[in-house]
């Protein structure tokens, strides 16, 4: 851990890392925690590899692999909402068909591509230390439009994620806020893949806001616990993998998972605990 700290005084890729780290749970936080409310992981992870389709094509026709993501992911949001809404009987089977036809897609493009596209592998299975600078701004802006669309219209999820019936009763678009979500969730798919890369994603997105909801009720404070849980543990995961020379988005995961475990079963502990004391008052 000195080690990485004393690297970090030194040399720009590992501030920018740590940016990325710090920028990307911010999505994390904020949208993972409707994610795991709504219960709604798979439709996210169907997103998430979905977006290899965009990101194989952008690099075959010479783009920047993340601004392919972005439409790629968008658009399947928006498929898969949409299935979800029109098509609830055969809700998983069309969501693990787009989730296959989107990763084939990129496979064919990338087959296609000139060259060992290396950038997009790290995409793949994520590599922190070799995010651009640049990127950070399009974390930032990225950010600023979920942090923007969630205050504007965060009674209107909270709704929409609680009890669809009684937001429909209210009036509410049910159905467009649904897919504003999933939208939402989508850009911080985009987000995470700087960091742990696509086929990670889903870890990193749902499981600091389920330790977050371990110990708290309030959205608003498992949002706050699970940003800060995600950079904690992503900036932890970096710095442990630094000297060793570990892939850095797998270690992130195993951390985040570790936690996730441990917080499991502390919480199963005490929840026993508190019903045999709870038992032996009665009694």
């Amino acid at each position: 851990m000195e080690e990485f700290f004393t690297a970090f005084l030194q040399h720009t890729f590992l501030q920018t890392a740590v940016a990325t780290a710090l920028l990307a749970s911010i999505g994390c936080g904020v949208m993972g925690t409707y994610v795991v409310v709504k219960r709604i992981a798979f439709i996210a992870g169907g997103i998430a590899h979905s977006v290899l389709g965009g990101m194989g094509a952008a690099v075959y026709f010479g783009f920047e692999p993340l601004h392919g993501a972005l439409p790629a992911a968008i658009a399947a949001a928006l498929l898969i909402g949409w299935v979800r809404l029109h098509w609830r009987a055969q809700e998983d089977t069309l969501i693990s068909a787009l989730w296959a036809i989107g990763m084939a897609v990129g496979v064919l493009f990338i087959a296609k591509a000139p060259g060992y596209q290396s950038d997009l592998m790290s995409y793949l299975f994520g590599n922190i230390l070799l995010v651009p600078r640049e990127s950070l701004w399009f974390m930032v802006a990225l950010d600023l439009i979920l942090l923007t669309v969630v205050a504007a219209y965060h009674r209107h999820f909270l709704a929409v994620v609680f009890d669809e019936e009684f937001a429909r009763l209210r009036g509410i678009p049910v159905g467009f806020f649904y897919l504003l979500l999933l939208v939402l969730v989508a850009v911080t798919v985009v987000l995470l893949i700087q960091v742990v890369g696509l086929i990670l994603v889903l870890a990193l997105l749902t499981l600091p806001a389920a330790v977050a909801g371990h110990y708290v009720h309030s959205l608003g404070r498992m949002m706050l616990i699970a940003t800060i849980l995600g950079a904690v543990l992503s900036i932890t995961g970096l710095a442990l993998s630094y000297a060793p020379d570990l892939p850095a988005g797998p270690t992130i995961i195993l951390l985040v998972g570790g936690v996730y475990v441990l917080s499991a079963m502390l919480t199963q502990f005490l929840d026993r605990r508190n019903a045999r004391q709870a038992a032996e008052q009665d009694s």
